[in-house]
């Protein structure tokens, strides 16, 4: 996958087209750890890149401004003859004023100038393209690309993503050198789908998920093997029992046993010791912090689910274990979505984001009330 974001860059500045690229999965299957890995690579290649993270509660815009116009100042200082660098630095500034009026979380105060009936309508759907229009050109004059590296696109807002995936369109329509790399859940997919019908023929989807039992004993062993430690069969067995091959819980029982053991090699025995203290650090941190942001009524759903098992489950077997009719629980269920904790894999299908996360709320939360 790596190699493949890689020619396709490189296609991008040699002026062919090639899709923009979505990762998706559940929490703590090394998204972000990939995204970052590949934004470096695209540095190293002298691209110019935008690194970002779409939080909850804040506009495309506003997450945009900032980074595009770092990116339009690297691509002023690069030799090279021409003004359609500036150029895009007015589009920009014809888009912030634009869009001040629209999103009051703008807060990018550059007077960059304007430039007149470019980007400039207060229409994100327009704005958006032309300013990635312009920007496309600017890249094209300095034989670059410009790739935004997009973590937890799911939080876009359904019409923002449209704008966004309407712009990145355009460019390609025109073979401009602007592409995206995002990451998110897996709930991505179909939104992505809702906001625009064609975004399945306009990325390449790859989905990052658990690793196979040989890569996962490797994933273990080979850090290990360079020290001189090893695991017995035994351990390895009961790590990957333990983590099911997520790769975040694969390095937090892997650090926990090395340093439970006394001695090498690490036995099964070391592996159940450090699972208690994996369980707790888990549970007061990559777990907690998700737990707490939700209502009285959510956390009561993620509990009827977890009495189901890991899932997915059927909405209405959901509803039924919490005792109401299913379409009284929907805008709860639909919160949860939105909020990143749960999601759709079929159409009437619900399942846990986030890993061990159905053994983890019965722990918590022992009764269902």
């Amino acid at each position: 996958m790596i190699e493949s974001v890689s020619i396709a860059l490189d296609r991008m500045r040699n002026g062919l087209v090639a899709r923009s690229v979505v990762l998706f999965g559940l929490r703590g299957v090394g998204k972000t750890v990939l995204l970052n890995r590949l934004q470096i690579e695209a540095e190293a290649k002298g691209l110019t890149t935008v690194l970002l993270e779409a939080p909850e509660k804040r506009s495309l815009p506003a997450l945009l401004l900032p980074a595009m116009r770092t990116a339009l100042l690297k691509l002023d200082r690069m030799v090279a003859g021409g003004d359609m660098a500036l150029r895009a630095l007015r589009a920009l500034g014809s888009f912030v004023q634009a869009m001040r009026l629209k999103y009051d979380d703008i807060e990018f105060g550059i007077d960059l100038g304007v430039e007149p009936g470019v980007a400039d309508t207060g229409d994100l759907d327009a704005d958006l393209s032309a300013l990635f229009q312009a920007v496309g050109e600017a890249a094209r004059e300095r034989r670059t690309v410009v790739a935004l590296f997009i973590d937890e696109l799911q939080y876009v807002p359904e019409p923002q993503l449209a704008a966004l995936i309407m712009a990145l369109h355009r460019c390609a329509q025109r073979s401009l050198p602007v592409t995206m790399i995002g990451a998110g859940l897996p709930q991505l997919l179909g939104n992505l789908g809702e906001a625009k019908s064609y975004a399945e023929r306009l990325f390449e989807f790859h989905h990052i998920g658990t690793l196979p039992d040989p890569d996962a004993r490797r994933a273990i062993e080979a850090p290990a093997q360079r020290s001189n430690v090893r695991f017995t069969d035994s351990a390895l067995s009961e790590i990957l029992h333990q983590t099911q091959g997520y790769p975040y819980f694969l390095q937090a029982w892997g650090k926990q046993s090395w340093q439970c053991a006394q001695q090498s090699p690490i036995t099964d025995a070391d592996v159940r010791t450090a699972t208690q203290e994996v369980l707790s650090e888990l549970d007061a941190s990559f777990f907690r912090v998700r737990l707490d942001r939700l209502t009285n009524a959510e956390k009561r759903y993620l509990r009827a689910m977890a009495d189901l098992g890991p899932g997915p489950h059927r909405s209405g077997d959901i509803a039924t274990r919490i005792g109401r009719a299913v379409q009284t629980v929907a805008p709860i269920r639909a919160k949860l979505i939105e909020k990143g904790m749960i999601y759709s894999p079929a159409h009437g299908d619900t399942a846990f984001t986030v890993p061990l996360f159905d053994a983890y709320c019965r722990r918590v939360m022992p009764e269902l009330g």
